[in-house]
């Protein structure tokens, strides 16, 4: 993480937790002008520093995410944990997996499913092989 988000992000979390310990959190509407400052900038700095396909990229993410229920985030935001916490290998397996599963019927991908899970590591080395992950924005 660069450094400077870094330490927008410990600054933000150190206000908004002291501040939160005194009062409940109001609504974005009544934050005053630094606190939304504190907030919106870790976000400025990424828009600002990204190339224009990766800016297209987060715009289509926030775009998405406000058209999800809140039960669908609370599922985005598990699927996201659960790849982070993923070894590179895993990260890499996910990766072919999600580009194959994009096109396919939700038949197909339960098929995809069953199979991989019978699959051994070496089954699964060959599939890796035979089926790369390409069609998705470059690894963070």
């Amino acid at each position: 993480m660069k450094p400077r988000l870094t330490l927008a992000l410990l600054l933000m979390t150190l206000s908004v937790t002291s501040w939160a310990q005194s009062s409940a959190l109001p609504e974005w509407d009544k934050l005053t002008p630094q606190q939304r400052e504190v907030l919106i900038a870790p976000v400025r700095d990424r828009w600002n520093d990204a190339p224009p396909p990766q800016r297209e990229r987060m715009l289509q993410h926030g775009q998405r995410w406000q058209s999800m229920t809140p039960e669908q985030r609370e599922l985005a935001r598990r699927g996201r944990h659960r790849f982070e916490n993923m070894s590179p290998e895993q990260r890499e397996q996910a990766r072919a997996l999600f580009a194959q599963m994009r096109s396919m019927s939700p038949a197909q991908r339960d098929e995809l499913r069953e199979r991989w899970a019978k699959m051994s590591p070496e089954q699964r080395q060959e599939w890796l092989k035979a089926n790369p992950a390409k069609d998705l924005p470059p690894k963070r």
